[in-house]
This record gives C-alpha cells, sequence and structure tokens, in this order.
C-alpha cells in the first residue's frame, strides 16, 4: 500500500494530451484488449514545450530543427485483456502508405509533420500567438493524423498513445542503469554518433540513443534500425519490470522523473492500473514482430525512396497476430459449421514472415477452430498430418487451403486437430499475407523482391540476441 500510495503521488505531475482517441474520453477498449501506439518523436522541446538547450542538442547529436517534427519509431502493442501476452509490431518509418485527410501517400513518419505544421498555420492565422499553446494544438493534431493513419494502415482501433522525445529516451535510459545489447559486428556511425566493438554492451543515456538511431552502415538500413529498436526496447522491458526497478524507490523515482520530463500520454489514461497489469509480461510473454515488406527501394513519385508495403498484407499480419476488431465476430462462421470440431494447427516452413498467423485466420473464416502457430524447419512442399483415421478432417482442411497438398497421418498429431506445414510451394489465396506478389502500389511488377525476412523466433524479453 506504500508503493502504490508513492507511485500515485510521484506520477501527479505526467504530461497528458487530447490526441482524438475513445481512452481521451475514458472509454475502455470495446473489445478488452488493449491497442497502443508508441511514438518516438525527433522532437528539440521537453514535454512540456520547453526548448533544449543548445549544449543538451549537442549532447544527443540531434542538430538543429528543420521545421518539421518526424516520428523515428513507431511501435503498434497488443495486449490481450487476460494481460498475459503481448506483441509490440514495428513499423518501419518509411513505409510508403496512405495519410488520411486528404495528404495523399508518403512515407509514415510524415504523417504527424504534415497535420502539425497545417494546424500551426491555421491557428496563427487564428490569431493563436503563444509558442506554447501553438505547439500544444499543432501537436495534438499532429498525433491525431498519426494514429488514424495507423489505425487505416493496421485495421486496428488505437485505445492509448504514448510518445517521448530524444532527451528522454537518453535519461530513462540512464534512470533504469541501461540496457544490454550485442552486435555481430563493429560499428562507427558519424551520423548517429554510434561507435561499439563487436559482442556485448551495457548502454544508456547518449550511447543508446545512437544504437537505436544508427541506419547509415547497416545491411538492410530501416530494418535493421526497427531490429536494433525491437531488441532495446525488449532489454528495457526487463529491466523495467524486474525487481531491481520496481522495487528500488530511488530508481523509481529516477524513472518516473524522467518519463515526466519526456513523455506524452493521451488523457484519462489509467497509468498506474497499465504498469501493474505490465507487471507479469516478462521472458517470452512480451514479443516483438516487424510488419510484412514489399520491397525496401521503391521510387515514390515525391518522396525519394521509401519502404513498399502492401495495406491487405498488413492487416493480415497485424490482425493475424492482434485478432478479431469490434464487430468482426459477427462475421464468423456458424457454431453448426461441419468444420468447428477440426482444430488447426499451422506450421511456417518458408521465409515469409506472418504466413502462418494469415493462414490460421483464414481458415477460422472458414470455419475451422483456432490452434497456434509457430515457425518449422524449411520445406519444399505443403503437407497436411492429421491422426490416425481422420484422414477427411485433413482433406477439409487442404481443401480450404488449395494446391492440393498431401494430407497423410501422423502418430504425433492430437484427434481432433490437423496440423498444416506450409511449405515453399505454398500459394497463398489471393489478398492473404505472404502471396509472394511483387506487384507494387502504382500497378508495376518492377518492384524488387522483399527482403529476406526470417521465421526465426521473434524478438523477446528474454536473453539478448546479438543484431547487425
Amino acid at each position: 500500500m506504500g508503493l502504490t500510495g508513492y507511485a500515485w503521488a510521484a506520477m501527479d505531475g505526467l504530461t497528458f494530451a487530447n490526441v482524438g482517441i475513445g481512452a481521451d474520453e475514458g472509454e475502455k477498449p470495446a473489445d478488452g484488449a488493449r491497442d497502443i501506439l508508441l511514438v518516438g518523436l525527433d522532437s528539440r522541446t521537453d514535454a512540456q514545450g520547453n526548448p533544449l538547450s543548445k549544449e543538451v542538442l549537442a549532447q544527443l547529436r540531434a542538430g538543429q530543427a528543420d521545421g518539421e517534427l518526424n516520428t523515428d519509431s513507431l511501435i503498434f502493442v497488443h495486449i490481450p485483456n487476460d494481460g498475459s501476452k503481448a506483441v509490440a509490431i514495428s513499423l518501419p518509418r518509411d513505409s510508403y502508405v496512405d495519410i488520411p485527410g486528404g495528404y495523399g501517400k508518403h512515407k509514415i513518419n510524415s504523417a504527424y509533420a504534415r497535420a502539425m505544421l497545417d494546424e500551426r498555420k491555421k491557428q496563427q492565422e487564428n490569431g493563436v500567438s503563444d509558442p506554447k499553446e501553438l505547439d500544444q494544438k499543432a501537436n495534438e493534431a499532429g498525433a491525431k493524423t498519426l494514429i488514424k493513419t495507423v489505425e487505416q494502415l493496421t485495421g486496428s482501433t488505437i485505445d492509448n498513445y504514448a510518445a517521448i522525445n530524444l532527451l528522454g529516451f537518453s535519461e530513462i535510459t540512464q534512470a533504469i542503469g541501461g540496457v544490454d545489447v550485442c552486435l555481430n559486428n563493429d560499428v562507427n556511425d558519424q551520423f548517429s554518433g554510434a561507435k561499439f566493438t563487436k559482442g556485448p554492451h551495457t548502454i544508456s543515456g547518449v550511447e543508446a540513443l545512437g544504437f537505436v538511431r544508427q541506419r547509415h552502415g547497416l545491411p538492410r538500413g530501416d530494418l535493421d534500425r526497427v531490429v536494433r529498436q525491437q531488441v532495446f526496447m525488449a532489454g528495457m522491458a526487463r529491466k523495467v519490470l524486474s525487481a531491481g526497478t520496481l522495487a528500488n524507490p530511488g530508481k523509481l523515482n529516477d524513472l518516473i522523473t524522467a518519463i515526466k520530463k519526456s513523455v506524452v500520454l493521451n488523457q484519462n489514461w489509467d497509468v498506474f492500473g497499465f504498469a501493474q497489469q505490465m507487471k507479469s509480461l516478462t521472458g517470452g510473454q512480451l514479443e516483438f514482430r516487424t510488419i510484412p515488406i514489399v520491397n525496401i527501394e521503391y521510387k515514390t513519385p515525391n518522396d525519394g525512396v521509401a519502404i513498399q508495403v502492401d495495406p491487405k498484407q498488413v492487416k493480415n499480419f497485424v490482425q493475424g497476430l492482434a485478432g478479431p476488431q469490434p464487430g468482426e465476430q459477427q462475421q464468423a462462421p456458424p457454431a453448426e459449421s461441419p468444420n468447428k470440431a477440426t482444430t488447426v494447427d499451422v506450421r511456417n516452413s518458408t521465409n515469409r514472415d506472418g504466413l502462418a498467423s494469415s493462414v490460421l485466420k483464414q481458415l477460422v473464416d472458414k470455419g475451422f477452430t483456432a490452434g497456434d502457430t509457430a515457425t518449422a524447419s524449411a520445406r519444399k512442399k505443403t503437407v497436411v498430418w492429421v491422426a490416425k483415421g481422420e484422414k477427411a478432417k485433413g482433406q477439409a482442411v487442404a481443401d480450404a487451403l488449395g494446391g492440393n497438398p498431401t494430407v497423410q497421418e501422423d502418430k504425433s498429431v492430437e484427434a481432433g486437430h490437423v496440423m498444416v506445414f506450409l511449405g515453399s510451394d505454398f500459394k497463398a489465396p489471393s489478398g492473404a499475407e505472404g502471396s509472394g506478389s511483387s506487384q507494387n502500389a502504382a500497378g508495376s511488377s518492377a518492384a524488387a523482391p522483399p527482403p529476406e525476412q526470417s521465421d526465426e523466433k521473434p524478438i523477446t524479453a528474454e536473453g539478448v540476441p546479438c543484431v547487425n
């Protein structure tokens, strides 16, 4: 009770903003689950709108503002209503998407800036001259447009929003005593300031900022930076949720002080209640993924080179991990479907990220009961395994998959279950993730093939994997 009272008192003073989501009015998520948008801003001010000093900017290697405010990191977090597990899905900052509000197609990291600059100009024309008021209204407009952009891309409704600036990221990492990371190779990047030797490191402050911001000199550019951010956040979650931080009043106070300075949350977010819920998300219960990519060198009409994504693939991928949104349950097949008695487990034996989840979702839409998904050793041919004497169940699944996969009995399969191994020959139905289509947004078939998206185990808060 003493710790609870301390935390409530300490949380007083957080910065909240009206960003146009249901939680601003105190509404609970309609489906019980919680979908959160985490945003890393390259802001040169603190959470209260106070400009950072030249000395601090120099320390952070932030440079001078160019009039725009971009979102360097975008992560969609889905937490089911029982709080048993969470998945954090990275949206690469250069993803080329449609931005609501009449802005057209641009890189997703510009959505915030475009709406923010428009709102600032509008407020100035209406006579608003106070810098802090201008910043507040402009930033809220930017956040609203960014949220709509992410909702449109993922097919999910955002329940909560949290944005952190450069200074805050640096100070939070120092408050928790640093984060453990590991690199495959030496790096020395003059742009981000990242300078590390190969192997394990415990980093915080400016070093941590350089680690998560570097993209020059990495084999896959921004995609490797996304992986850096994921392993860092996994390590940060492991550190924050440990007894060493939560049970240490000094560290907890430093952490909360850093958060107050630099984090903006949507209105009416019960942060302490949320923190209590998150305490159980340790080890493999918190995992990090990245949306499917079509082309990492897509030449846009006006925005230079961007990352091309297929909105249908992204929605299928996100919904496969996050589950159906409110209202989708009504479209589910009736309970009397003959397929209901068959539970399908799907194993991805290809290098197409998210394929097992999207295929399972399509089978559930056809009346089958959802089992689990996982990766498996690479194979060329798709095969369906069934329990002894249950080939009819397997054939029904094979027919739903298409492509006439082989159905065979295997003693490892539980009665009433069907196990699908998706081989490299598998062709996903139209619109499914992993269909292998190289068709780009403009209708051209000249898009470069997507980068290798390994189906190895996703990054979790368990262990410290070495990365590029």
